[in-house]
This record gives structure tokens, C-alpha cells and sequence, in this order.
């Protein structure tokens, strides 16, 4: 499925399971892209349902006016699978629903479109790898990172050898989310929670490292990830802010919060490249992804965008001992632009979602499935960096033993193509 391209659709049927914090996002940016119909749509709430109903008919300007709705059952995603026969699915649900909603999906079908991480644990990766390649339907786990306009500058500046042999990379998910603790019946919160307070490793590893991935060509005719030690710090924020927060008698105070404050990852590739993978949703600091790519010849790096070649950034440095950023940095983004932002930035900045990300990986989605083309994001790379998560796990647990990475491709990373410059 490296290079898979499924059959043209002249209009692609969607249907969406979830349409809380970002299901409802995905739909009504689904609903404005030409050549989609939104069939269907399923949430445990009534309520979330309308509500995406409607912003779905508004966005549509007259289109989707016949979306099937379901809600209520917790297997009501299924009947709507059976019924509406969709050629797409957003799975936008808890984590631990992703992979069997995704597997159903493609028994049923159709295409699976899953929010991030793909699945939980490596026995659920597997499983969708040998569903996707056995009833031949795409699973993509919806990574909107990759198409931030940094990131796509920075795959083409590395495609074009712009920092020589890529050597390092640096990838992080930081993003303080205590306030989520409010979610305590329905919300991110009310689940999420739970998973810090049970389990201890890299939860969310794939914003980081998807793109850092796609500028070293891991998993796709050049890399491929070898193996992981992983650390994490003691685990102190979440039972402070609790105890400081809610009554003593409170759910989240009767927790014991076994999950690091901040996990450290260290990955080992086959070519001996190595790549650091950051979480920590918890401290009290800025948000970063880190978003890194070290090489022979020079260093790009996020938060702030920045980057430091040697002999200097024409124009901006004269030397790699001091960055280039802010407005030194407008003749780069002139001539090394990616040609996808070029095309669809405006509009996609327009549209919004995380600055117009999540519409630019939606719009590439579609226009992949009329047009006949392999997606951005395969199946075996939406398993590889999910399994950050399981294997960092293992290796907390075994005070920082390696974990080798499966290879879900069973060998066949070695002939599938570098992800092309899009035009």
C-alpha cells in the first residue's frame, strides 16, 4: 500500500464518526471542498450531530442536504456504515476507538481517514495494516501537521538538498492542556485524562514526527526507523493541579497519575540517523513541535522558524553561527515555497483549522481520491510513528531498554517512492 492509488471517484461519499472538537472541523471543511457529499454523519450526541448537520448544509451553499443521521447507540456508527455505504470514513473518536471503527470501515468499504494516533498498540497497527492491504482500501492517519507551510517549506528545501545528507531531526508535541481537566463528561478531557494517569511514554508522538519523518524519507525508499529508548520525568504535574484545583473527594484527585510529566524519546534509524521525539502536555511552558532537520550542510528549526546554512542565508547572515528568521527569511520563502501552498495556501489560510493545515491535508485528501492518486500518508507511516507511542511505553518500563520498530511494510519500504514535491 506504499504507493497504493485507488480508482477514481467523480464525487467522493463521506461519512463522519465523531463530531466533537474536531470531527465537526473536518466536516464542515469536507462539506466546502468541491466534488465531496457529506452521506452520513454519527456521534453518541444528538445535539453534535445537528450541529454538524447544519454547519455542513451552510458550507455546502446548498449541497448535503440529505445527511443521514445517527446517534445515540454506541454501535450506531455501524448501521450507518451498513446503510449509507460511503467511499470514505473520518474516524474523529477517543484513541481507543480509532483502529477497530477504522478496520470496520474498510470491511464495509470504504476508505479510512483516522485521526491521530492511528491505534494504541502494535497488535491494532498490524491489524490495519493487513485489512488495508487485504480488502485494498486506503488508511491514512490524518497527520494535518505535514501540511503546515513551514513544514512543506522545509521538505522542499530538503528535497532540494538544500542542508546536504540529512543527519538529525528533533520533533516534539509540548502543549500544556491542564484546562482540559474541566472536560469531565463529554470532551478531549474526560478520556484523555485517564490515559496520563495509566500510562507512561510518548502518548502523542505523530505532530512532530511526521513531518521529520517525510524530510528523511523514512519508510519510503531511503530509511527506515530501527529502534527506540525512551525516558520519561517523574510524573507530578497533573496530581498538583487536581489537588490544587478540585475537591479532595473529586474523580481526578482519586487518580494515581503514573504517566512522566515529559517523555524523551531517542530513535535509531538503519542508516544510524537519529531522531529525538518529545511529549509533554502538562509543564507550564510554550508550545513547541521543535520541528528540526540537522544536516552536513545546514540546520532548519521551528519555534520560531528559523535557519542557519553554512556560509550564511544569502541576504540574511553571513555565517551558520548566527539564524535567519522573521522577514530575513522572505526571499526563501519566495524561491523554495511549496508548490501545494502556492496553489491552495490562500484559500487554505482562509478556511482555517490550525491555520489552514487541517483544510489543506482535507482538500489533498479528496483531490488524491478523484483524481486516482497514492495519498501523502500511507498506511505503514501512520503505524511507524503511532508506534512511538506503545514501544516508548515498553522501554519506560524497562528503564530505557531499545524497542525494535516493526516493519509493517514486511521489506517493501525499500522500493516505495519518496513523497513527491506536488504541484
Amino acid at each position: 500500500m506504499g504507493d497504493f492509488a485507488a480508482p477514481k471517484l467523480e464525487t467522493v461519499k463521506i461519512a463522519i464518526i465523531g463530531v466533537g472538537a474536531r470531527g465537526s472541523g473536518h466536516a464542515r471543511q469536507l462539506a466546502s471542498i468541491e466534488g465531496t457529499e457529506i452521506v452520513a454523519i454519527s456521534d453518541l450526541y444528538e445535539d453534535l450531530v445537528d450541529r454538524a448537520v447544519q454547519r455542513c448544509k451552510e458550507a455546502g451553499k446548498g449541497r448535503h442536504q440529505s445527511i443521514a443521521r445517527y446517534f445515540g447507540e454506541e454501535d450506531a456508527w455501524k448501521v450507518m456504515l451498513r446503510e449509507t455505504k460511503p467511499d470514505m470514513v473520518i474516524v474523529a473518536t477517543n484513541w481507543k476507538n480509532h483502529a477497530p471503527m477504522a478496520i470496520e470501515a474498510m470491511e464495509q468499504g470504504a476508505h479510512a481517514f483516522v485521526e491521530v494516533p492511528i491505534a494504541l498498540t502494535v497488535d491494532e497497527m498490524w491489524n490495519l495494516v493487513n485489512t488495508s492491504e487485504r480488502t485494498q482500501k486506503h488508511c491514512m492517519m490524518m497527520e494535518n501537521v505535514n501540511y503546515g507551510r513551514d513544514e512543506l517549506l522545509y521538505l522542499n528545501l530538503c528535497r532540494k538538498g538544500i542542508i546536504g545528507e540529512l543527519l538529525h531531526a528533533e520533533a516534539a508535541y509540548i502543549h500544556e492542556l491542564r484546562f482540559q481537566m474541566e472536560e469531565q463528561e463529554r470532551g478531549t478531557g474526560s478520556w484523555r485524562t485517564h490515559h496520563y494517569a495509566e500510562r507512561n511514554g510518548n502518548l502523542y508522538p505523530t505532530h512532530g514526527l511526521g513531518p521529520v519523518a517525510q524530510y528523511m524519507n523514512i519508510g519510503r525508499g531511503e530509511d527506515m526507523f530501527k529502534t527506540v529508548v525512551s525516558f520519561s520525568t517523574p510524573a507530578r504535574g497533573r496530581a498538583l493541579y487536581a489537588e490544587k484545583n478540585y475537591p479532595e473527594n473529586h474523580k481526578w484527585n482519586e487518580l494515581t497519575y503514573k504517566g512522566g510529566d515529559l517523555n524523551t524519546s531517542l530513535i535509531k534509524t538503519h542508516l544510524g540517523r537519529t531522531v529525538m521525539v518529545q511529549w509533554d502536555e502538562t509543564s507550564p511552558r510554550p508550545y513547541t513541535r521543535h520541528n528540526l532537520i540537522q544536516g552536513t550542510t545546514g540546520t532548519l528549526a521551528g519555534f520560531p522558524t528559523r535557519v542557519a546554512l553554512e556560509g550564511g542565508v544569502p541576504g540574511a547572515t553571513d555565517s551558520h553561527h548566527s539564524w535567519a528568521q522573521g522577514d530575513a527569511l522572505a526571499s526563501l520563502y519566495e524561491e523554495f515555497e511549496h508548490p501545494l501552498f502556492k496553489r491552495v495556501g490562500a484559500l487554505a489560510e482562509k478556511m482555517g483549522g490550525h491555520g489552514g493545515m487541517d483544510f489543506l491535508m482535507l482538500f489533498r485528501i479528496v483531490e488524491c481520491l478523484r483524481e486516482g492518486l497514492p495519498l501523502d500518508q500511507n498506511v505503514y507511516e501512520g503505524c511507524l510513528w503511532s508506534a512511538v507511542g506503545p514501544l516508548s511505553e515498553a522501554s519506560v518500563a524497562q528503564e530505557g531498554m531499545p524497542q525494535a520498530f516493526p516493519d509493517f511494510t514486511r521489506n517493501q519500504w525499500n522500493t516505495t517512492l519518496p513523497l513527491d514535491i506536488i504541484a
